[in-house]
């Protein structure tokens, strides 16, 4: 019997008392299960965590060092014609593949075949890179750290254009998408092969991952949980935005092309759980091993406690060293998480992308597995902020002026911030760090970004509030109230937009004197048309303005990808 047999004879299904809920059970491996006693606690949570994340289905499996123990899926893989999720649909795994892509190259290191501290152009001497720091290795590749853009494409669409080195490599942390397309090279250059037979190889045969799709095709469309993605891709999404099933995409680059079921990637998370150990032979010698999980650099993109090792993050839960990734996809978002001192370990999915991963789920997951080996009462399930809550909403509260005499009002109730607009009660969103979405149509461009009147300080109030171009304070705010704006920056400003579902759309705004993208991020001149995004100290970002036409420039480059001048707000 193979295992599709397998997974359709022994499936049980639930149905909750909800009609928008239930979830179909499959034991793929161990039947019946080490953990079956945590399944309700398991399950209250994931329909708690879908109905209030506004995510219509999600995978699941849960693995240790033995076997694959449970394989779970949950809600809809077509929410308009309640078509449930079932074990053998396959999800985007994202940036999850990194991890693949840095076990084979590990594969290689190990017989020899690659020296992880060579410069990338001894190997690949066609990549375009400027650069007045020493080489780029392909150690600060596997650890986001090369100082190079992470958006464009290897392959630049200027064929005089060269990717350039914002700082020196090893300095910084920044996530960096375009390091794993060109380490995806790097791998087929050395192992004399394609990626996707290259995977097979290397990994899935030997795991006996035999659903996995090691590229993303249409092909696979079929097979494909159906999936979803914001209606409106030009702007900030609230929590429960509109959704629409997402257009078909291909994906074979290195930085995340894999599709996989949730029982073959509790195999993977089984190797992982096992130190590198596949079911006949080690994937992974002891060595590697040690250098894929070794926290190589700080990375708090992944949390405040995590770091990054070879294409996976390390962190710690509860005093165990966990090796964690998410993936983010055009329409999936998932979360794999196992525990390498326990030996335990869980990967997420959901079918749709609305700017969250899955990681409470599968965090949640491993703990109850922890307190169920050590025969200790299960944790209580996490706490999921709903999507209104603001804690400190009084200190946002208040009438906020425009210079041209417009008024924004905020109101603060317990736990709640309001804005008042046409005799309305807009009921935000927080995003952090002072910024807040309001689901209404008159405010859905732009994030609503609170200042405080000293920046390092988180006690001082709040006096000025930013929304795009506009900018607004209140009577307390004793700040300069005019700026020095450069006339040419008037023709930069304005909507651009790439089709391509990985670059979309980009608002170039202006406010008290400084030019930003989308008006969050800040754009520092580095020549008259060229500018450095400020996200933060490691962002290695820029944007450069084009082709000036009647006042306006109508092309951007964004880390060398274009978009182009839209004629509409």
């Amino acid at each position: 019997m193979n295992r599709r047999d397998f997974l359709s004879a022994t499936a049980a299904t639930a149905l909750s008392a909800s009609p928008r809920f239930f979830s179909i059970e499959s034991f793929a491996e161990s039947f019946p299960s080490t953990y079956k006693s945590l399944f309700k606690p398991l399950d209250s949570f994931a329909e708690t965590y879908l109905r209030a994340m506004n995510a219509p289905g999600l995978t699941l499996v849960l693995a240790d060092r033995d076997a694959v123990q449970r394989v779970v899926t949950y809600g809809f893989s077509d929410a308009e014609q309640k078509i449930r999720v079932t074990p053998d649909h396959l999800f985007q795994i994202g940036s999850i593949s990194k991890s693949f892509l840095a076990n084979c190259l590990l594969q290689l290191h190990q017989e020899g075949k690659l020296d992880l501290q060579k410069p990338i152009l001894d190997y690949l001497p066609w990549f375009r890179i400027d650069s007045s720091f020493e080489p780029v290795t392909v150690h600060h590749l596997l650890t986001h750290t090369s100082g190079l853009p992470g958006i464009p494409n290897v392959f630049l669409s200027d064929p005089a254009a060269k990717h350039q080195a914002a700082y020196a490599p090893g300095k910084l942390f920044h996530y960096n998408n375009t390091a794993f397309h060109l380490l995806g090279h790097l791998l087929m250059t050395l192992d004399g092969g394609l990626l996707p037979d290259i995977y097979r190889r290397r990994i899935l045969n030997p795991l006996g991952m035999t659903q996995t799709e090691p590229v993303i095709t249409l092909d696979s469309r079929d097979r494909t949980a159906k999936n979803y993605a914001a209606f409106y891709s030009d702007r900030a999404f609230p929590r429960f935005g509109r959704l629409c099933e997402a257009p078909a995409i291909i994906s074979s680059d290195g930085a995340g092309c894999i599709a996989s079921t949730p029982h073959d990637m509790g195999l993977y998370v089984q190797m992982i759980a096992r130190h590198g150990e596949g079911p006949k032979s080690r994937l992974l010698s002891e060595e590697s091993f040690g250098l894929f999980s070794k926290p190589h650099i700080k990375a708090e993109e992944f949390g405040p406690t995590a770091s990054y090792g070879y294409g996976v993050a390390v962190d710690t839960l509860d005093g165990h060293k966990i090796l964690r990734h998410t993936g983010g996809m055009i329409s999936f978002a998932s979360a794999m998480h196992v525990d390498i001192d326990e030996g335990v370990g869980a990967f997420a999915s959901i079918n749709a992308m609305q700017g969250y991963r899955p990681n409470p789920v599968a965090q949640f997951a491993i703990q109850l597995i922890r307190a169920l080996r050590e025969k200790k009462t299960f944790p209580a399930a996490p706490v999921i902020r709903p999507a209104g809550l603001v804690e400190d909403a009084a200190d946002f509260a208040g009438t906020y002026h425009s210079t041209d005499g417009r008024s924004l009002e905020f109101v603060a109730e317990p736990n709640r911030l309001s804005l008042k607009h046409k005799g309305e009660s807009i009921s935000l969103e927080a995003q952090g760090d002072g910024a807040f979405v309001a689901p209404h149509p008159d405010f859905s461009r732009f994030v609503l970004m609170f200042s405080r009147a000293d920046a390092k300080d988180p006690k001082s109030p709040v006096v000025e509030l930013g929304w795009g171009n506009d900018w607004f304070t209140k009577p307390e705010y004793s700040g300069p109230k005019s700026f020095d704006t450069p006339k040419e920056w008037t023709a930069y400003l304005g909507h651009y937009r790439n089709e391509n579902n990985w670059v979309g759309s980009i608002r170039i705004t202006s406010r008290k004197g400084k030019l930003m993208a989308d008006g969050t991020t800040l754009l520092e001149p580095q020549t008259p048309n060229r500018f450095r995004m400020r996200g933060d100290e490691a962002d290695t970002e820029w944007i450069e303005f084009h082709d000036i036409v009647d006042g306006h420039a109508q092309r951007i480059k964004l880390s060398g990808e274009d978009l182009w001048r839209v004629l509409a707000p």
